[in-house]
């Protein structure tokens, strides 16, 4: 049985989306980085220093994408 309803379509490209997602990203570890600091937890700290490190290659991947037209 076919529904009437239409297919959702992503809006952005998927190299936008990796820069939207890997800014997210970069923020989310930030935050968690500098609450292990406060907290005095060296693996959330670490947690955060990675997550962010994966947001900015994301985001990076996302501005290469852009440039070869993806």
């Amino acid at each position: 049985m076919k529904s009437d309803t239409p297919k959702k379509r992503s809006i952005l490209k998927p190299s936008t989306k990796n820069q939207a997602q890997g800014k997210v990203r970069e923020v989310k570890g930030k935050v968690k980085e500098t609450a292990g600091r406060i907290r005095n937890d060296p693996d959330m700290e670490a947690e955060g220093s990675v997550e962010r490190a994966k947001g900015f290659v994301q985001k990076k991947a996302g501005q290469i994408g852009k440039v070869f037209g993806q």
